[in-house]
Formats: C-alpha cells, sequence, structure tokens
C-alpha cells in the first residue's frame, strides 16, 4: 500500500495556520540559537514582516542586531 506524503497526514501541515506558527518557531528558534538574538523578538519580527507587505522590500527587515 502507497503511504500519503506527510503533508496530507500531518494536522500541522495540512491546518495552514498551525504550519505558519510551527514554521515560524523552528525558523526563530534556529535563528536564535546563530545570532544569539531571543526567540520572541525573532517571532515578532517574522510576524509583523508577514503583516507587513512592504516589510520584506526594508533594507532593516533583513538584519537582525544580537542582544547584549
Amino acid at each position: 500500500m502507497k503511504q500519503k506524503p506527510l503533508i496530507e497526514t500531518n494536522p500541522y501541515l495540512r491546518d495552514p495556520e498551525k504550519f505558519r506558527k510551527a514554521l515560524i518557531k523552528s525558523v526563530a528558534s534556529s535563528t536564535a540559537i546563530e545570532t544569539g538574538t531571543s526567540v520572541a523578538s525573532i517571532v515578532h519580527m517574522l510576524e509583523e514582516s508577514h503583516n507587513t507587505k512592504s516589510a520584506a522590500h526594508s533594507p532593516d527587515s533583513a538584519h537582525i542586531k544580537p542582544q547584549k
């Protein structure tokens, strides 16, 4: 029997909102480890850029400054 693709069986991938939240959490966690920035601030930045169409084109949107 052929297995269904993960996107069809995993509830987090089937529900777009759950998928987006999980993706943001994953990206934020990885980025926090690499940059020393808090996960919460990265999540905030990612959610804000999703809500603002022009944020993706802003010169500052690609820069994450590590917290001291």
